[in-house]
């Protein structure tokens, strides 16, 4: 039986079938799940969602002192409660997020330990991948299930001097996020966190004032550069326990659908899967960090570079990244899980919640009031499921409709 409760409501061993309100307010990547955790209990609890939707046929039902609501899946009216009691919960959340910052902080600061000890092993051939490394990935795997803002948000942050360090471990948090998006099994999302945290381990063998210069590269000494795909190749395959994905990434992560990439010029079907995540996620977080050449970028401007480049990306890999990162291209034509089509609004500086603006009903092929739409990735959401070519739907001089709903400008015929 389906019943709505509010957040303080929760205990342990209840079973989690979805949370009622916005994806933003709570930090679980799972929609069902028992608890069993009390850091996860603390979690739901100081939650700032509107209430939480529990199956009691699959564990444990509502203390009787607080009767819930019965209710199907569409949900019910909140109880009367849960206004009296919100007040309270402010400080609980706060110190909720501030240890997930906390948290955060001390596993990325740990990360950059790790890959340095690793690239300087690199450098003495003496590599390989040891407990620490996995456990670094499966902390990074735990922390984007409380909270995939927090980890990834503080993994772009990087200074200039850091980049060649942190760079592999946001790329690692990038790919478990990646994977888990994909619906990838434990296993696999483990192995493409060491793949991310492996991928650029050949630039070891890059000339240290090359691989930091401050200015445009030779011809020469970009050759250079790009043979430490050949390099990583070279050092991951004499390391034990290495798993295949991690040399596959290194080696191909810089080539290009169209195959006008490095170091083979390979593409197509000749990518696997796993390099052609490593691609979309080494390019998201070298265009969003500060480097010695430029400033970085945001999240926003990066994806929407990126949605352009003709040839280069796996496009619906590109899709299920946005996704995982609920981040969209401002203007790009979108089907939502509503029936509804819209189009993505810029998300601001700090790219921190995405918007669609819905202007078409796809069951009454009829325009619509425009309305703006918080987009979200659980049952109690809408959500962006595909990208639509305007082409296919009776939208005339779609430039200038679009312009218009970006704009705040359009009324929808008839209205």
């Amino acid at each position: 039986m389906l019943i709505s409760i509010d957040p303080y409501q929760v205990t342990m061993g209840m079973y989690v079938h979805a949370f009622k309100g916005s994806w933003f307010n709570h930090p679980f990547w799972r929609p069902r799940f028992v608890i069993t955790d009390m850091d996860v209990l603390d979690r739901i609890r100081a939650s700032d969602v509107e209430a939480v939707i529990i199956d009691s046929s699959k564990g444990k039902g509502p203390e009787s002192k607080h009767p819930p609501a019965a209710m199907d899946v569409r949900g019910s009216p909140l109880p009367a409660t849960r206004s009296l009691q919100s007040r309270s919960w402010s400080a609980p959340r706060e110190k909720v997020h501030n240890r997930e910052m906390e948290q955060a902080r001390q596993i990325i600061s740990r990360g950059k330990q790790i890959v340095t000890r690793l690239f300087d092993e690199a450098r003495l051939g003496r590599l390989a991948v040891t407990p620490d490394v996995l456990t670094l990935v499966d902390d990074i795997s735990r922390s984007l299930e409380r909270s995939r803002s927090t980890l990834l948000n503080m993994a772009r942050l990087k200074n200039k001097d850091e980049y060649t360090y942190l760079h592999s471990v946001a790329v690692c948090a990038l790919m478990v996020n990646f994977a888990r998006q994909l619906g990838m099994d434990e296993d696999r999302v483990r192995d493409l966190g060491i793949s991310g945290l492996m991928h650029d381990v050949g630039k070891m063998a890059v000339p240290l004032d090359i691989l930091n210069k401050a200015g445009r590269l030779s011809d020469d000494e970009f050759a250079l550069v790009k043979d430490h795909t050949l390099s990583g190749r070279t050092l991951l395959e004499q390391c034990e326990g290495m798993p295949q994905t991690a040399i596959d990434v290194a080696l191909h992560h810089h080539e290009r659908m169209d195959g006008t990439g490095y170091p083979f010029g390979i593409g197509g079907a000749q990518l696997s899967v796993a390099a052609r995540m490593g691609a979309i996620c080494d390019i998201y977080d070298a265009l969003t960090s500060e480097r010695i050449y430029k400033e970085a970028w945001t999240p926003s401007e990066a994806i929407a570079r990126m949605s352009g480049w003709t040839g280069h990306l796996d496009e619906k890999l590109l899709f299920a990244f946005m996704q995982g990162m609920n981040l969209y291209p401002p203007g790009i034509l979108v089907r939502l899980r509503s029936n509804r089509l819209a189009i993505a609004l810029p998300n601001g500086r700090r790219g921190s919640r995405a918007k669609a603006r819905a202007f078409y009903a796809i069951p009454e092929r009829a325009f619509i009031p425009a309305e703006d739409i918080p987009l979200s990735d659980h049952p109690a959401g809408d959500q962006i499921i595909s990208l639509e070519e305007p082409a296919h739907w009776p939208l005339v001089d779609w430039s200038s409709l679009q312009d218009d709903i970006l704009l705040n400008r359009y009324r929808p015929p008839h209205y």
